[in-house]
């Protein structure tokens, strides 16, 4: 114990020490700088963050996608339809505070429940509300209540990035998509939650199959699925960057971004977890921000050296072992005090 305690703090000065060097101003656009590494087109050091307010989601898995999506469009506004224990909409809110985006962002929903989800009571909202309040309040507006009651808050043509996740029939995503598409700006980019969903009631799948024809798009498969659909006609350049990578390279982003997310829902889960078992809580902490930097750090050290390709095998193939000994060690520690 006493060796891994020393271990995180020695790794945690070398990366305080060495997080400078990527630091990403705001406005800065890697496509118009003749430095631009090969991997810029869908993997940056944002991949690699751990999200402060893990809470429990079916969106878990996305977090590392979603960091590098605001990172890439830098969006003037977001507006999220669908936001329950709001997992998502904080991961793009902690996005905002940490790159210094003036971004305004949005969170819709009733915070009541629905028979697709379920109902739940109002310590949901309150929660939201609290770490709103907190945390985001300086650009962060929750709007309670039915969707359509808030087309009149917003103007036309003011949102960037628009997140659907609310109800999942057929009509229900199909109605969200085309009240609030007059909302999008010419850069324009929406994602679609659940779009590998097939069970009874679920519809996402099949509109995302429609829409996904008409404009450039990305679908992931992992996390229930999660749909990226350029509506605008002024795709951000390292979006459109990624969206032609995707045509080239589909497997391999795949790959990379389900893995990372497989890491924040085993952290989420070791979490609730030591949770149950007095003392582990605060070392969980430390390995979770140590996973966070230590990630960071060997992003950065080895994508000005590597091709995109070995950049993905070193990370997951030489440092996988070392790097999840933290989640090991704590999930070990859990089984220990629990046996």
């Amino acid at each position: 114990m006493v060796a891994f305690i020393r271990e995180v703090v020695a790794f945690r000065a070398a990366a305080q020490e060495a997080s400078h060097v990527n630091e990403v101003p705001p406005g800065f656009n890697f496509l118009e700088e003749r430095t631009v590494r090969p991997s810029d087109s869908w993997i940056r050091d944002t991949s690699y963050w751990v999200p402060r307010h893990l809470v429990e989601s079916a969106w878990l898995e996305h977090a590392p996608f979603a960091f590098w999506l605001v990172d890439a469009i830098r969006p003037t506004a977001i507006a999220e339809l669908g936001t329950h224990n709001g997992f998502s909409y904080f991961v793009f809110c902690e996005t905002i505070v940490r790159l210094g985006l003036p971004t305004r962002t949005f969170a819709l929903d009733s915070w009541q429940g629905d028979d697709q989800a379920g109902f739940y009571g109002a310590d949901v909202y309150e929660s939201v509300s609290t770490i709103n309040e907190t945390d985001y309040s300086a650009f962060s507006t929750l709007l309670r209540g039915y969707f359509d009651d808030s087309l009149d808050s917003i103007p036309d043509g003011s949102i960037d990035l628009l997140h659907i996740d609310g109800r999942h029939g057929y009509d229900d995503v199909r109605h969200d998509f085309e009240a609030w598409r007059p909302k999008l700006t010419d850069r324009g980019v929406v994602i679609f939650h659940d779009i590998a969903e097939h069970q009874e009631g679920f519809g996402v799948w099949q509109f995302w199959a429609e829409v996904a024809q008409q404009y450039p798009s990305f679908a992931f498969d992992h996390g229930h699925g999660l749909g990226v659909l350029a509506v605008g006609g002024d795709i951000p350049k390292r979006l459109r960057a990624f969206l032609e990578e995707g045509l080239l390279k589909e497997s391999e982003i795949k790959k990379f971004y389900e893995s990372r997310g497989a890491v924040i829902a085993e952290l989420y889960d070791l979490r609730v977890r030591a949770a149950e078992v007095p003392g582990l809580k605060g070392e969980l902490e430390v390995a979770g921000h140590q996973l966070n930097e230590k990630d960071r750090v060997i992003a950065l050290q080895e994508s000005d050296h590597l091709g995109l390709v070995d950049q993905i095998r070193r990370i997951h193939e030489s440092t996988s072992w070392r790097l999840t000994r933290p989640l090991r060690f704590l999930r070990d520690a859990v089984r220990r005090h629990r046996g």
